[in-house]
């Protein structure tokens, strides 16, 4: 499976931004997708990721409550929108795929996309 990450930008603390997660190659129905971000001198952390199988989701503790993902099968496609950023959610975002898995943990994605940056701040 391939997969294209969009949607980053620049945007004020307290303002929202929309990722998509395009994937091609293969259906995402037994995927899990997860969203992984690293900002300059730390490691990739996983944000949020859902298995498109039964719907679970898992998010970071850090975005609880203003991040939500979300996909649509139809379009294969996994969206992370994003409420009330701040400056400490300024990094290059990733999107990755897993065979079944369920999962926050990078290491255990087999499949990547390119990053898109997110820049908070004022």
């Amino acid at each position: 499976v391939q997969l294209q990450a969009y949607g980053g930008g620049l945007v004020q603390p307290g303002g929202s931004l929309r990722l998509s997660c395009a994937a091609s190659g293969s259906a995402l129905t037994y995927y899990t997708v997860g969203w992984f971000r690293q900002a300059p001198g730390k490691e990739r952390e996983g944000v949020a990721c859902i298995n498109n199988e039964d719907g679970d989701t898992r998010y970071l503790d850090s975005v609880k409550g203003r991040f939500t993902i979300s996909s649509d099968l139809a379009k294969n496609t996994v969206t992370l929108q994003m409420n009330n950023l701040e400056p400490e959610d300024t990094a290059v975002y990733y999107c990755a795929s897993i065979l079944l898995l369920k999962t926050l943990r990078a290491d255990e994605y087999d499949h990547w996309g390119r990053g898109t940056q997110v820049t908070v701040s004022s």
